[in-house]
C-alpha cells in the first residue's frame, strides 16, 4: 500500500483533505488573529485551536502553515500585499502541502497499523517523538519556518501528551506548533499554558451550505467529470444538511457522504409517530440501519437520533428546535415535551447512549439495539400521552 493509499484519520471520505482546501470562510476572527500575530513580528510559537469538531480548525491550521512557509517574514508578506492567510494556489508551498510533501511541515495524527490493517485508536508517543527528529533536520533555507500540525491533541495517549509537553517547552527558533483540540479541557493544563488559545465557534447554516458546495466541486475536480452527476447536492438539501450539522461542516459532509439525509427522513418519520410508530416501518428501518457491514449507517443513525432528542429538549425548554426537515417534526417535539419535566427525556437520552455503547462492546445484534432504543422512547412518549 502506497503512502497515498493509506487511510488517514484526518480525511473525511472522498472529500478534499483540509490541506488541499484553498477557500476558507466562517472563521474570519480566528484567521485575523493568526494573520495579525504573524504580521506583528511577534508570532507565538504554539497555538491551540479549539472548538467543536468539523468547524474548520484543520483547514485554518494548514492555511496558516502555507502562509508562513510561503512568505517566511512579515516584510515579504507586506511587499506582496497580503491581507489574509491566502497564498497563490500555484505556489510551491500550496502544492507541496496539498501533496503532503513539504519538507518543513509535519502532521501528527493517529497512525495506520499495518499489521492490524486499521487506524490506531490513539496518537502514540512514537508519533510525537517524530517532532524532535523533524526539528533536528537542516532546513534548505536559513531561518526558514518549520511547522507542526497536531490533529488532534485529544487523541494522544498519556505518554504522547508528555512528549508533546517536552517539545513545547523547548521550541526551536522559527518553530510553529498548531495544536487542534475539540475538548481542550481534557488536555494537560501545562500543554494549554504553553499555547495561545484560539477559540473557534460553530459555523452558520449559510456558510456550511456554501462549504458543502465547495467541497463537492473540489472532489469532482479531483476525480473527474464522471463524479458530477452523482455528487452534486441540491441547494435545499445542503441547507437541510447544514441544519443537522450543529455548526460543523465536517459533520454535514459526514452525514451527506453516508446517505444520512435520507436516513434522517426515515428516522424522523418514525419519531413523529411516537408513542406508536408504524411497526412494519420500524422493523424495515432497523433491518437497514442495523445490518452487518453498515457501520457508517448505524453510527450516523445514532448521531441523528441524539440530535433529534436534543432538539426535543430545546423545544420543551421553549427554544426554537430549528426548521422541520420532515413535516410535523417541531409540533411532535413540542407535543412529546409537554406535560411534565424534561428530566425523563434527558434520562432516556443518557440511557440510549449507554445502551448503544454496551451493544457495541458486547457485539449485540444492532437491529435488537435499535428496537430496544425505540422501546425506551415509546415508554416515555406513552407517559406523556397518558397511555
Amino acid at each position: 500500500m502506497s503512502e497515498t493509499e493509506i487511510p488517514q484519520s484526518d480525511r473525511l471520505g472522498d472529500y478534499p483533505h483540509p490541506r488541499e482546501v484553498a477557500g476558507f470562510q466562517g472563521q474570519a476572527e480566528a484567521e485575523r488573529a493568526l494573520f495579525d500575530a504573524f504580521m506583528s513580528g511577534r508570532m507565538q510559537h504554539a497555538w491551540l485551536l479549539t472548538g467543536p469538531k468539523g468547524i474548520g480548525k484543520a483547514t485554518l491550521a494548514y492555511r496558516m502553515a502555507r502562509f508562513v512557509l510561503h512568505y517566511g517574514t512579515p516584510e515579504k508578506a507586506r511587499a506582496a500585499g497580503a491581507s489574509d492567510l491566502s497564498v497563490p494556489i500555484d505556489s510551491t508551498a500550496f502544492n507541496q502541502i496539498a501533496a503532503g510533501s513539504h519538507p518543513n511541515l509535519i502532521t501528527v495524527r493517529r497512525p495506520w497499523d499495518e499489521k492490524a490493517k486499521k487506524l490506531k485508536t490513539v496518537i502514540t508517543v512514537d508519533e510525537v517523538r517524530r517532532i524532535a527528529h523533524f526539528f533536528e533536520l537542516t532546513t534548505t533555507e536559513r531561518g526558514a519556518w518549520r511547522v507542526v500540525v497536531i490533529d488532534s491533541a485529544d487523541e494522544m495517549n498519556t505518554n504522547a501528551a508528555n512528549a508533546l509537553l517536552k517539545a513545547l517547552e523547548e521550541p526551536p527558533p522559527n518553530g510553529l506548533f498548531l495544536v487542534l483540540s475539540h475538548q481542550p479541557g481534557r488536555l494537560l493544563p501545562t500543554i494549554r499554558s504553553r499555547c495561545r488559545t484560539l477559540r473557534m465557534t460553530p459555523l452558520g447554516t449559510e456558510d456550511i451550505a456554501a462549504m458543502i458546495a465547495d467541497a463537492e466541486r473540489e472532489a469532482e475536480a479531483r476525480e473527474g467529470e464522471s463524479r458530477k452527476k452523482t455528487t452534486a447536492t441540491p441547494d435545499s438539501e445542503r441547507l437541510q444538511l447544514a441544519h443537522l450539522s450543529e455548526g460543523s461542516v465536517g459533520r454535514a459532509l459526514s452525514i451527506a457522504g453516508s446517505g444520512g439525509l435520507a436516513l434522517y427522513r426515515e428516522l424522523a418519520s418514525l419519531l413523529v409517530q411516537l408513542p406508536r410508530p408504524d411497526i412494519a416501518a420500524l422493523h424495515a428501518f432497523a433491518d437497514k440501519a442495523g445490518k452487518r457491514g453498515a457501520d457508517d449507517t448505524y453510527e450516523t443513525m445514532i448521531e441523528l437520533l441524539t440530535h433529534w432528542l436534543q432538539r426535543l429538549v430545546r423545544a420543551g425548554a421553549g427554544l426554537d428546535p430549528g426548521p422541520d426537515i420532515v413535516e410535523g417534526e417541531g409540533a411532535a417535539m413540542r407535543r412529546l415535551a409537554a406535560g411534565g419535566s424534561l428530566d425523563r427525556w434527558v434520562e432516556v437520552w443518557e440511557k440510549i447512549s449507554q445502551t448503544t455503547a454496551r451493544g457495541e462492546a458486547l457485539n449485540t445484534d444492532r437491529k435488537l439495539v435499535i428496537l430496544n432504543v425505540f422501546s425506551m422512547l415509546e415508554a416515555v412518549a406513552s407517559e406523556r400521552a397518558g397511555a
